[in-house]
């Protein structure tokens, strides 16, 4: 619980750096799917968008769908992740 809520302090921290800027809900969202595949980068660093990316067809509908809402990626590409589960 600690390490999750952790994670969520520092990906909701992303959204002070204006180059990695991230929203709140894809934070939240998405929390879980950093801790479980890309943990391994400073949430703060371009290597979490290159992993999220990698493991695109892994992350949950919900981060998908935050991430849809972001701007961050579009619809057709979301389906076709979704798709390949």
């Amino acid at each position: 619980m600690i390490r999750a809520l952790s994670a969520l302090i520092c990906l909701t921290a992303i959204t002070t750096a204006p180059a990695l800027a991230v929203d709140a809900r894809v934070a939240s969202a998405c929390a879980g799917d950093y801790l479980a595949m890309c943990s391994q980068h400073n949430p703060d660093s371009p290597g979490v968008r290159r992993c999220f990316r990698t493991n695109g067809a892994n992350l949950s509908p919900r981060c998908l769908d935050a991430l849809v809402s972001a701007g961050e990626i579009n619809k057709a590409e979301t389906e076709r992740k979704s798709a390949r589960r």
